[in-house]
């Protein structure tokens, strides 16, 4: 396998196990912060179960937002 192949390999599989933990501690309809493209934030609620999108980025989707969002940039309200 080339390097850049692994490195694809491992990126995906540590983004995969983000989604994994998320979907444990968080069921569809959890409350969320998002982080808006201009620097402002939205509450709402994920309406789906985080997923990797196209084997690089974790995604989730929510309500009132048009198209999936970054995990990275979602938060959960406790």
């Amino acid at each position: 396998m080339a390097a850049a192949s692994y490195r694809r390999t491992i990126r995906a599989l540590r983004l995969q196990a983000e989604c994994d933990a998320w979907n444990e501690r968080h069921p569809v309809g959890t409350a969320v912060t998002a982080l808006r493209d201009n620097g402002g934030t939205v509450q709402t609620r994920t309406r789906s179960e985080a997923q990797l999108l196209s084997g690089h980025t974790a995604v989730i989707w929510l309500e009132g937002i048009s198209g999936c969002y970054a995990l990275e940039r979602v938060t959960a309200i406790e």
